[in-house]
């Protein structure tokens, strides 16, 4: 069962060993991720499903990590504090491997220890006081048709609501990367507007706005945000859910949303 979904950043600076004073300019990020991981912890998960990455991700096929154990490790941003080990759960990982030969989406599996700070940053900061809740780490995006990414999660629906497990699912990415001149992709107008249309998209919990934002700005914004919300899209799609957003701030022009779904809560 699915009892918990949320869609977080996963911007290295909002670990204080990495962004140190720069931190401080993504505080409401850090509050809305400190409510959200409070949120998590009442729902009581038994697996927290993630969905994130663009490194890595398959051209032609959606993929999973299935590996024994998984590692957090950020040395490649100056952090050799930040360590962690997480602990999946293979049983899950089985059934959404069974279930995926069954159907015609392109699908892999992947065996990675060390996890991508895309999904290894959520991670952090949202699971500290759920030692024992196994994680499965992550279902990467494709570059299929957006109704491509629809459809998969929906078949990941499907698996989550018939397993007796509670679990939460946390998609992963930052919107747009072009809402400022010291942006890291430089400033374009598209930014703004993709933005607009993803925040709007997910107020009104509207699969087709979400589905009718403009390709050609995507691609300009730089975003990393619209697949992964595609699929979390798909897997509430019919289901009782209000979005509450916590917050969304882009101090060095990058979007960083942190936005709760509320199951069966309208």
């Amino acid at each position: 069962m699915i009892t918990f979904a949320a869609f977080t950043p996963h911007s290295p600076l909002l670990l204080q060993t990495i962004g140190k004073e720069n931190t401080k300019a993504l505080q409401e990020t850090q509050d809305a991720m400190q409510k959200l991981a409070q949120e998590l912890y009442i729902s009581r998960p038994d697996v927290v499903l993630t969905i994130s990455t663009h490194r890595n991700a398959h051209k032609n096929a959606f993929s999973l990590n299935m590996h024994k154990s998984y590692e957090v490790d950020f040395q490649e941003f100056g952090d050799h504090q930040t360590k962690g080990i997480f602990q999946p759960d293979l049983e899950l990982m089985t059934q959404i491997q069974r279930r995926m030969r069954s159907e015609t989406l392109p699908f892999t599996l992947e065996s990675d220890t060390v996890l991508d700070y895309e999904i290894s940053v959520p991670l952090v900061l949202l699971t500290q006081s759920l030692p024992n809740t196994h994680v499965i780490a992550p279902i990467r995006y494709s570059f299929l048709s957006p109704k491509s990414h629809v459809e998969f999660g929906r078949i990941l629906k499907d698996v989550c609501i018939a397993s007796p497990k509670r679990i939460a699912v946390i998609a992963s990415g930052d919107l747009s990367h072009t809402l400022s001149t010291d942006a890291p992709a430089g400033f374009h107008p598209s930014g703004k507007e993709v933005d607009q249309s993803l925040l709007k998209a997910i107020e009104n919990m509207s699969l087709s706005q979400l589905l009718s934002v403009n390709e050609t700005s995507l691609e300009e914004s730089h975003e990393c945000a619209y697949r992964p919300l595609l699929i979390l899209f798909g897997l509430l799609e019919k289901m009782h859910v209000r979005p509450e957003i916590l917050s969304y701030e882009h101090p060095f022009g990058v979007g960083q949303l942190v936005t709760q779904f509320h199951i069966n809560d309208v």
